[in-house]
């Protein structure tokens, strides 16, 4: 048997542009907003479940609930990896995109940052 049939196919790894990785997200539509902590529990910031954030919202849900409801550092990056071309749209322009901002420094940093979920209500 030669080396090509004794070992299994590997697909070329690909990535995915942002509106791609977001079809594969879970659904946040049971999100009103997402709470983001500091290591000390402190409200940072809130990513709200309106258009402009929704993406957003989809991301940081994603790795918080991949990484125990929290985002280290290693999330992070991966979530970098998920804003695709925003990524360096952020790198190019700082303070464009604030949520992606935030990932990179902490995937510079060693702390995890708590996720708090807010829970939609029905009218």
């Amino acid at each position: 048997m030669n080396r090509e049939e004794s070992e299994p196919l590997r697909q070329p790894r690909t990535s995915m542009n942002f509106t791609e990785r977001l079809k594969t997200l879970p659904a946040t539509t049971h999100l009103a907003a997402l709470q983001l902590l500091d290591a000390h529990g402190a409200l940072l910031a809130t990513i709200e479940n309106k258009p402009g954030q929704t993406g957003s919202l989809a991301v940081y849900a994603a790795l918080a609930a991949q990484h125990g409801g929290k985002i280290s550092p290693e999330a992070a990056a991966l979530g970098l990896l998920w804003y695709a071309e925003h990524t360096a749209d952020a790198h190019a322009n700082p303070g464009k995109h604030p949520n992606i901002d935030r990932l990179v420094a902490w995937a510079q940093g060693s702390e995890s940052h708590g996720v708090r979920r807010v829970e939609a209500t029905s009218a």
